[in-house]
């Protein structure tokens, strides 16, 4: 089909400005063919007197060809009706295309003597990642051509990568499946070029001792969990082990000190931490235990070379504080000083030492401030952000001799941008600027921070962006975006892609509701185990104050989640859906109540302080009570749009899959339910960068078909 350029698009935008835009007509359900059918198949289960039916507990097994007849059916379902996008699913494609810099350069950043970027190439779908040794003019040495790698893959990953202490070899971590939890370890010799010494299947974590032939490595069990560090030399035919995480509530994994003293070895659950160390010159010494673990204290220790520097966390000080901790004597807590003291306020999010200073990432009434405080003592310095909504992220520096950090800053009108502050003399300096080649002005769009009233009578903020000329008269789409667990924060940021939508005349919003940390730790408390359901009336609160306040109305609100983030989505269309008339779940986490009782898989054991154990009754009656497939029933529901992953680790495939098929047989209306399993990869989606964009114009393209709008 022919598509609009950006310069046709621009032009018919400002005719629809100017004249009222014709209604086009919504189509339903009934006027297409008839969706699939998935097979009924009941499987019964019976836990404290209580009786689940679960009809489609058959499309676990995806080695069963009728399970992948039945995906493929979904898929080719899902093509017909959004046959008549393509030309949307295309011009949107090319406008996030237009405001992405397809030749860029990530800026330097100088580690160990050599000078560290990546770049990206027109045409091309992964990044290449390069280094100049000593000087910015020095000659390019290409470390890693991802798209080389890719080449002829359905699916690739490339995860990262660790430079050895002399820079000769690099572990670098990938996988071909798309899966974000099963990668394979390699070791490269920089030099020529090719795979040496050894290769693990199944690795997590890396560090490299100083002799740079001895290396730490964490392994996975059958359920993905990380629970061994193994010690290896390059050319030994086998590995030693170091560490074995035997509570299935916790994740173990290992790391090098900035200051390269220090191999630190590190195993925690979602509340419990604690770490052991070798010195990185004694690579076949034995650990030593830094401070024994306790229940819901949790502890990380960055070396600096005269003392240990603690963050610490506990129920008394749930935001967090920083000590000093002694070499030698350690063991003992009442020889640590109070560096950062708590505040119940402000919680400290991430720090980072050099020398002479520790920098702090803090989150202060929602927004993340830096500061900056000498460790011999005296005044801090902070760095200041003048905007009412913003993100900004510590970077640091990875030498432990600087004077300088880095740290990036974002809005929702404000495209990404990394500056370098100095910490003698407080001056910052712009490094790079996100470019935007088809151009943007800040000052086109409005950015506002208001405020709902939940349930309990909380407040919760919301940040809202939208076109300056925009009226509040409740005739507006809108699209309102959270996730709200794991502590993870719904941060503001810059999108190229949701532009798409705000340039249509969408109001864009994100939700920062409880079970993430954006208002402290506390809210993050307020959100999880036996108090989830805050989450969600959070979430419906911020819809209807979108509604109350006239951005837009409840058959204009489109709502979007991904992973935990689609649980959210799949109990609020439970709970509420007249709220909605469209929603996004992305690979959604929503037969909670199966897969918790499932030990076999990732997202079990190591859960249950997230969520609860069912095997006990008061979280089991809890969890069924708000466990989106569980509580499908007999109602109307909005428009929906499903994915899943087939190599998916992290929410198995057959979860979506599952949630779609029981919507389709209880709602009562005449929406759309539309699946779209990705058949070659996992959690992320599409692997490459111009592939994402296309799963993004696709989603886009239906919440823009649900509310008419085909330009």
């Amino acid at each position: 089909m022919k598509h609009l350029t950006f310069l046709t698009l621009l032009l018919a935008l400002l005719v629809t400005a100017c004249n009222p835009q014709k209604e086009n007509k919504v189509l339903k359900q009934s006027d297409f063919p008839t969706p699939p059918v998935a097979e009924v198949k009941p499987d019964t289960f019976v836990e404290f007197s209580h009786q689940r039916i679960d009809n489609y507990y058959w499309m676990k097994d995806k080695t069963d060809p009728m399970v992948i007849e039945y995906l493929n059916a979904e898929n080719d379902y899902t093509k017909t009706v959004m046959a008549s996008t393509e030309e949307l699913q295309q011009t949107i494609y090319d406008e996030i295309l237009g405001r992405m810099k397809e030749d860029d350069e990530s800026y330097p950043t100088l580690r160990n003597g050599y000078y560290y970027y990546s770049r990206s190439e027109t045409g091309k779908q992964y990044p290449t990642y390069c280094r100049k040794k000593g000087s910015l003019n020095a000659a390019e040495e290409v470390i890693f051509d991802v798209n080389e790698m890719a080449a002829d893959k359905p699916a690739f990953i490339f995860r990262g990568y660790s430079i050895s202490p002399d820079n000769s070899k690099a572990a670098y971590f990938f996988n071909e499946t798309g899966s974000y939890a099963e990668f394979k370890m390699h070791i490269k010799d920089l030099a020529s070029g090719e795979d040496v010494g050894f290769t693990v299947d199944g690795a997590t974590s890396v560090a490299w001792a100083n002799d740079n032939k001895t290396i730490f490595f964490g392994v996975v069990d059958n359920t993905l969990r990380s629970y061994q560090i193994r010690r290896q030399q390059l050319n030994a035919k086998e590995s030693q082990l170091v560490y074995q995480e035997d509570d299935a509530k916790f994740s173990t994994y290992v790391s090098g000190s900035k200051t390269k003293e220090h191999i630190f070895i590190g195993s925690a659950s979602s509340t419990t931490s604690e770490e052991q160390f070798i010195l990185a010159d004694q690579p076949m010494s034995e650990l030593t235990l830094f401070m024994p673990r306790k229940q819901d204290v949790e502890y990380s220790v960055h070396a600096h070379k005269d003392f240990f520097i603690v963050q610490y966390k506990d129920k008394q000080n749930l935001n967090g504080k920083v000590y000093k901790a002694p070499l030698k004597g350690y063991e003992d807590m009442s020889t640590w000083t109070e560096f950062v003291a708590h505040d119940p306020n402000v919680r400290i999010e991430s720090l980072d030492i050099v020398k002479d200073y520790v920098s702090l990432e803090l989150r202060k009434n929602g927004l993340t401030e830096i500061e900056v405080k000498p460790i011999a003592g005296g005044p801090s310095k902070a760095i200041n952000f003048p905007e009412p909504v913003y993100t900004a992220t510590l970077i640091g520096n990875p030498e432990y001799d600087a004077t300088t950090i880095r740290y990036s800053y974002s809005s929702l009108n404000r495209p990404t941008t990394l500056y370098e502050y100095n910490i003698v003399d407080a001056s910052t300096s712009k490094l790079k600027e996100q470019e935007i080649p088809s151009g943007f002005n800040p000052d086109d769009y409005t950015v506002e921070r208001i405020w709902a009233d939940a349930q309990d009578g909380v407040k919760i903020p919301m940040a809202v962006v939208y076109k300056k000329d925009l009226k509040k008269d409740g005739n507006n789409p809108a699209l309102i975006y959270s996730y709200g667990s794991y502590g993870i924060s719904s941060d503001v940021y810059f999108s190229t892609s949701f532009y798409s939508l705000i340039d249509r005349g969408f109001v864009f919003a994100i939700a920062q509701i409880r079970g993430g940390s954006d208002m402290g730790e506390q809210w993050y408390e307020d959100g999880k185990l036996l108090k989830k359901k805050n989450t969600f009336t959070d979430f419906i609160a911020c819809s209807e104050k979108l509604i109350e306040d006239k951005y837009t109305s409840a058959d204009k609100l489109a709502a979007m989640g991904g992973s935990a983030g689609g649980l959210l989505m799949g109990a609020v269309a439970n709970m509420r859906p007249d709220l909605y008339q469209t929603i996004v779940a992305q690979v959604p986490f929503v037969d909670v109540i199966t897969t918790m009782f499932d030990e076999t898989l990732p997202l079990t054991t190591g859960e249950y302080e997230e969520w609860g154990n069912p095997n006990e009754e008061e979280y089991y009656n809890y969890i069924k009570s708000y466990s989106p497939y569980d509580n499908v029933k007999e109602q109307n529901y909005p428009n929906f749009f499903i994915t899943g992953g087939i190599n998916d680790s992290q929410v198995l495939f057959h979860e979506p899959a599952k949630w779609a098929a029981k919507l389709r047989k209880y709602k009562t209306d005449d929406n759309i339910v539309l699946l779209h399993m990705n058949m070659e990869s996992g959690h992320g989606g599409a692997t490459g960068r111009y592939s994402r964009i296309k799963d993004v114009a696709f989603e886009f393209a239906f919440i823009l078909d649900r509310v008419g709008i085909n330009n």
